[in-house]
């Protein structure tokens, strides 16, 4: 029986203990924190992703649409909340109807259930919403993704899992790699690195030299006084030029609704407000060449998102531009989160899952969404990458 150490207990390392346990390993699992999900899983937007932005034969794409399912299913039998109720995404003016004809043609090729609507067909799933088009995505879901973690922990019960257990130093050894924790060190014959906002870090720690830096932006929410402006979930059609997706409504499961993100440079990397700063984090990031390329790239772009993040009057403008009747004294400002973006030293942001390989170790690098949506996909390639690593 193998013995596998997971450094990371967010919702990917959770699901990669647990396929390795139920491929017949013995696995530890080592998270830093007191709780488990406590960064980028606890602090997202609880979408199950359709799978319909992301390059056809791409990892996201064939993982987010996979795991749409699976997430499901899995929700379903193991008591977890969820809510398939489709999400429309609108076009806003006329100009942004070839985009969203492009995304329809990339919801097909991924094999996503989507329709194309009128403005008036839009209104009847949501009847404050301004559009001239808009594109139906049916399998969309909401969930309680710390819930999911809760039912993997639960599935773990037999195997040692240790909250307030960050590794501290990993060296390979004969056989296997050994990590260094406060409680002393834990021997396994291989290791599988899910640590997210640190995995780059990890990755060094273990020996490596990864492609590519972990790089943290800050997606700021507020919430809507009105709930009843918003049904459901509305996106904005996506610009293919920019790195993310833009600031959209979600109705959650206990029938608030949040607003955002906007994307910031964070501070540090567990940074969810302005006042989170590290000096080690903030140098890292200035050391790093792409980091200048990029900004150079997008210096319009991220003055645009710093000043709607100062400003809840921009914020709600951005949001009005999907249901007018969104004011500023509607916004209430709500938790942030921080997204672990992998980024090129050319100054690119890695647009797919990336996962690097050593003899007996596996290191995810870049899992930001839809990861927590494919997780349990994540999950199988993962397992099967380490299968191949002791080969």
């Amino acid at each position: 029986m193998r013995h596998v150490v997971v450094i990371g207990g967010g919702i990917v390392g959770l699901a990669v203990a647990n396929e390795l346990a139920s491929r017949g390993s013995r696995v530890t699992v080592l998270e830093k924190e007191r709780v488990w999900g406590a960064h980028q899983t606890g602090h997202n937007s609880n979408v199950v992703h359709a799978g319909l932005y992301y390059k056809p034969g791409s990892l996201k794409a064939r993982m987010s649409v996979a795991g749409n399912a699976s997430m499901v299913a899995f929700a379903r039998e193991h008591g977890v909340p969820v809510d398939v109720c489709g999400k429309l995404v609108v076009a806003t003016s006329p100009d942004e109807l070839p985009r969203l004809h492009d995304l329809a043609a990339r919801a097909e090729a991924n094999g996503v259930p989507a329709k194309l609507i009128t403005a008036a067909e839009a209104r009847e799933h949501e009847p404050e919403v301004a559009c001239v088009a808009a594109l139906r995505v049916e399998s969309t879901a909401i969930i309680d993704y710390p819930a999911v973690c809760a039912a993997l922990v639960g599935l773990l019960s037999e195997h040692d899992l240790r909250l307030s257990s960050p590794a501290l130093a990993i060296r390979s050894a004969p056989g296997g790699v050994e990590v260094a924790t406060p409680q002393g060190v834990v021997r396994a014959d291989a290791l599988v690195n899910c640590a997210g906002l640190h995995s780059d870090r990890v990755a060094r720690l273990a020996g490596l030299t990864p492609s590519a830096r972990i790089v943290p932006f800050r997606g700021e929410y507020f919430e809507l006084r009105r709930t009843s402006l918003v049904r459901g979930l509305i996106y904005p059609v996506p610009d293919p030029t920019l790195p993310f997706l833009g600031v959209h409504l979600t109705r959650m499961l206990d029938g608030s609704v949040h607003c955002g993100p906007n994307a910031v440079l964070a501070l540090r990397r567990e940074g969810y407000r302005w006042r989170d700063f590290s000096l080690t984090d903030v140098a890292d990031v200035a050391r790093f060449p792409g980091t200048w390329r990029l900004a150079r790239r997008y210096a319009r772009t991220g003055a645009e998102e710093v000043l709607r993040s100062l400003s809840r009057k921009r914020f709600a403008a951005s949001l009005a531009r999907l249901v007018p009747a969104v004011r500023e004294d509607d916004l209430v400002r709500s938790e942030a989160g921080v997204r672990a973006q992998a980024m090129l030293p050319d100054g690119s942001l890695v647009d797919d899952f990336l996962i690097e390989t050593a003899a007996r170790q596996v290191h995810v690098l870049n899992a930001p969404s839809p990861a927590a949506t494919g997780s349990l996909e994540i999950a199988q390639h993962v397992a099967d990458r380490l299968t191949d690593s002791f080969e």
